[in-house]
């Protein structure tokens, strides 16, 4: 099932996936049409960023400058639920929040996406699988957009938080959005 999965993606498709939250939509960062897909599919605005999930904090560092704030909220709680937004590295895609100085990048727990991961090789751009403004999935039948390929992990727990979101610009921290991760 990843091998099929990392397959749609290499071809710019849309995958949808469990996470340790909710199910998530994944794409490719590197394919500006597989991710305006994704906005599409979600109903959202390009102006409104979407965050990368990475394997390691060292792949992180190579999207995203990540201060001493930063590394220590890292090291503390990856992989997990929280999402921090640094400023982006010239790595990051130009198109990929490209209103944005930042960049939000996440490490994930959960081991399907882990591997979809690790099979691919790359990040992948991800935000939850809804239409913009409606609940976050915890089931397959709740998903109600069409992705291109969906990884069946079961039903997740619905009493599942979004992701803590912490921006780090240097020494200045600011919760964006409290998840189940208290910082």
């Amino acid at each position: 099932m990843i091998l099929s999965a990392v397959k749609v993606l290499r071809q710019g498709g849309v995958v949808a996936h469990p996470t340790d939250t909710c199910y998530g939509l994944a794409v490719d960062i590197f394919n500006k049409a597989a991710l305006e897909r994704l906005y599409e599919l979600k109903g959202m605005s390009q102006e409104k960023p979407v965050s990368i999930l990475v394997r390691s904090l060292k792949e992180a560092k190579e999207y995203g400058e990540f201060s001493k704030i930063a590394l220590d909220l890292a090291a503390r709680y990856w992989p997990g639920s929280l999402t921090l937004v640094v400023p982006r590295t010239e790595k990051a895609p130009v198109f990929l929040n490209s209103k944005q100085d930042t960049i939000g990048i996440r490490v994930i727990v959960e081991d399907w996406t882990k591997n979809l991961l690790e099979a691919f090789g790359s990040p992948l751009s991800t935000t939850s699988a809804n239409k913009h403004g409606q609940a976050s999935p915890y089931s397959v039948a709740e998903i109600l957009v069409q992705p291109d390929f969906l990884i069946d992990g079961g039903n997740l727990d619905p009493k599942n938080q979004p992701s803590t979101i912490v921006e780090v610009i240097g020494a200045q921290k600011r919760i964006l959005r409290q998840g189940n991760i208290v910082v």
